[in-house]
C-alpha cells in the first residue's frame, strides 16, 4: 500500500528541502584574470567551510587539470568582531545545552569569505 502525503506535509517538506539549499551557498563563478590566471570565492561559517568552498570551485574551473593556488585570502564578514562571535558562539551552545534546546548559534553562512587566486596545471 502506497502512503500519500498530506498537502501540508508535501509543502513542509518541499520548504525544508529549499530551505536547506538556500542555506549552503557554495556555488561560485570563477573570474579569470591576466595571464590565465582565475579567481573564486567561497563563503562559510567558518574558516575551513569558506575555504572547502573556494577549493571546490576551484576544481570544478580547471576540470581534469590541477588548480595551483598563487594567492589566498579569508576574511571574516560577521556581525560583531570574530572574537566576540566566538565568545557568543560558546555561550549559546551552553546554554543550548542546559536548555535541551540544542545547539544554538549566531552563525551565518556567509561569515567568512575565502578567496583563491590560481591556475590550471595540465
Amino acid at each position: 500500500m502506497i502512503k500519500q502525503f498530506t498537502p501540508l506535509a508535501t509543502l513542509a517538506l518541499i520548504g525544508l528541502i529549499l530551505t536547506g539549499c538556500a542555506s549552503t551557498p557554495n556555488a561560485t563563478t570563477a573570474i579569470q584574470r591576466e595571464n590565465n590566471q582565475f579567481e573564486v570565492t567561497g563563503l562559510g561559517k567558518s574558516k575551513t567551510i569558506a575555504m572547502n568552498n573556494a577549493a571546490s570551485a576551484a576544481n570544478k574551473t580547471c576540470r581534469s587539470s590541477t588548480p595551483v593556488v598563487v594567492n589566498q585570502d579569508i576574511k571574516y564578514n560577521g556581525v560583531v568582531s570574530e572574537q566576540t562571535g566566538r565568545i557568543i558562539e560558546q555561550a549559546a551552545s551552553v546554554i543550548g545545552v542546559l536548555s535541551g534546546s540544542g545547539s544554538n548559534s549566531i552563525s551565518r553562512d556567509d561569515d567568512y569569505e575565502a578567496t583563491l587566486t590560481f591556475y590550471c596545471k595540465k
